[in-house]
């Protein structure tokens, strides 16, 4: 690959050269242009690249300017750390709305279970299964995170799920969980459940490699904040978990991370080995993370339950930026509660991250349905191609309304989302702007063109007028989404199925999927969307159709 032709890097200075401050009649005169200056030719033809076209007067005005402009070397001589975000953020709160002020967690009463005999009975339990056998001291977090550790060694190597094992942290955690809750000091249903976190947050001493070759060595000084939080509600953290490099897919360093249920398939990404090891029954649960599907489609190819929370409900400090507009922190466990659990610990603001919303968590496992306004995006279900898997989702529709939901068909606003992705590719090459720019991306494993390294690279052709258009166009999205939002509670539809993942990752309403099903052996989710700071509602629906079914209760043939 190498570094860019000269005519390229030219091209490139095109792209910012509006900030320059105007010049006098007389500069234009005196200035002489630079060796290398950029041509009327190629003027015309970086112009092509962004459709446009301007008249020879207009093009010969534009040249002066262009060759005097030095904001771009300027701008590249700024030393900013990848941790930067940029002076602007996204809310997903239109003006005239407010988040709520007030919200009840009322989690279900956990009883300990009886039906088990070996520590590893409990490798596939929920973590408000293993909850109350700790809180009653009926099993040690010591015992369950050896368990783990065993199942990590033994069935990574199958599933390439592992980047690093935090054995002595865990270990250490562990006792101290056990410590306290022999003490009596009990700090909530995450105390001494041992998890994995996918390998994009900083953890103090520990590398944090973000799934790519040049970040193999990476080493911070700090915990992110999830991992901060996480410690103080008592959880053990057992290994940094895969993702696909730089958060696409599942292909990382170490090579493919694959879904438990077919070790032949890739368990999809990014947050793909938070998905595969909570399926395989190797953590009490994890934390993903999602841009544009990465919590929802693991979890769905790996049989898990995936919650993205709204945008800003958690805040992103010390984990990678991919998209500052975009990237959310989410929970993938084996139940909904889990999610709800592990949602309540995380969430909330910590002072560093400046898009997290102040608003609180309500969750009630015993809300009734009957006053849910739940619709059904039928076009979504109809669009499923395989007979298989329309005979899947109509029973689990069926199943849905047999656990008492009322179902209304609902057709979603018809846009385009295609355009808006322009925001992701410009973000995202902002955001790996030194790294494209030295070579590093070359040295990632998939260098294909829907990869990040061609990615990046295409996306420095995307004018800064474009990208801001595209935001000036999300709002437009934001009031239809808020418009729509205000005659339901919650959306039900099938993961894969339409538009309806892309549009909420763009406008922040959050989503969770369950596993609901499978289709030549390969799980199936079926989501319930949510208005936005309100992940309880389309949780608690989720939670009804899990108790209806048994499909959370299958575990993947692992040998």
């Amino acid at each position: 690959m190498g570094q860019p032709s000269m005519q390229r890097r030219e091209w490139f200075q095109l792209l910012a050269v509006l900030a320059a401050a105007p010049a006098t009649e007389a500069q234009q005169q005196e200035t002489p242009p630079p060796s290398g200056a950029i041509t009327k030719e190629m003027l015309i033809a970086a112009l092509k690249v962004m459709k446009l076209e301007f008249t020879d007067d207009q093009l010969a005005l534009m040249l002066p300017r262009i060759n005097r402009s030095n904001s771009i070397d300027g701008l590249r001589k700024y030393p900013i750390p990848l941790d930067t975000e940029p002076a602007v953020t996204f809310s997903p709160l239109l003006p005239g709305h407010s988040w709520p002020k007030t919200a009840k967690f009322q989690p279900s009463r956990l009883k300990a279970r009886k039906d088990w005999k070996n520590i590893e009975d409990l490798a596939f339990w929920r973590v408000t299964d293993l909850a109350p056998l700790l809180r009653a001291k009926r099993v040690r977090s010591i015992d369950l995170t050896k368990m783990y550790l065993e199942r990590l060694k033994q069935f990574s190597p199958k599933l390439n799920f592992v980047i690093a094992l935090t054995e002595d942290l865990a270990l250490e955690q562990a006792k101290r969980a056990d410590t306290e809750l022999r003490r009596g000091k009990y700090r909530g249903p995450l105390h001494g459940v041992p998890y994995g976190i996918k390998d994009l947050f900083a953890t103090k001493g520990i590398p944090t490699t973000w799934g790519a070759e040049p970040f193999q060595q990476q080493v911070f000084d700090f915990d992110a904040t999830v991992v901060q939080r996480l410690e103080s509600a008592g959880a053990v953290l057992l290994a940094k978990l895969s993702m696909g490099a730089l958060a696409m897919g599942g292909l990382w360093f170490g090579g493919m991370t694959k879904t438990p249920w077919n070790p032949e398939m890739t368990s999809s990404g990014s947050s793909a080995g938070s998905a595969s090891a909570t399926a395989a029954g190797c953590v009490g649960f994890s934390i993903g993370t999602e841009t544009l599907g990465s919590i929802i489609s693991p979890a769905t190819r790996c049989g898990a339950v995936g919650l993205r929370p709204t945008y800003g409900r958690v805040s992103r400090f010390g984990a990678m930026a991919l998209s500052w507009t975009m990237d959310k922190v989410g929970p993938i466990c084996r139940g909904v509660e889990d999610c709800a659990v592990v949602l309540k610990a995380i969430h909330g603001p910590d002072g560093k991250d400046a898009t997290v919303l102040n608003a609180p968590f309500g969750w009630n496992p015993r809300q009734k349905l009957a006053g849910l306004r739940i619709g059904i995006v039928e076009k979504e279900f109809a669009n499923t191609r395989r007979e298989e898997e329309r005979k899947l989702y109509d029973q689990a529709i069926a199943d849905l309304r047999k656990a008492g939901a009322k179902l209304t068909p609902v057709e979603l606003p018809n846009v385009d989302t295609g355009p808006l992705m322009l925001i992701l590719s410009a973000e995202g090459a902002a955001a790996f702007d030194d790294l494209t720019r030295d070579g590093g991306v070359d040295q990632l494993k998939d260098q294909g063109p829907g990869a990040w390294p061609n990615s990046f690279r295409t996306s420095r052709l995307i004018p800064a007028v474009e990208y801001i258009r595209a935001q000036r166009a999300r709002t437009l999205l934001q009031r239809q989404m808020d418009a729509f939002f205000s005659k339901w509670d919650v959306l039900v539809s099938p993961h894969g199925g339409g538009s309806l993942l892309t549009i909420t990752n763009l406008t922040g309403h959050p989503q969770v999927v369950v596993p609901c099903g499978f289709v030549e052996g390969v799980p199936r989710g079926i989501i319930f969307t949510g208005r936005l700071a309100e992940e309880g509602t389309p949780l608690r629906v989720a939670l009804a159709y899990q108790q209806a079914t048994e499909w959370h209760l299958r575990r993947p043939p692992l040998t």
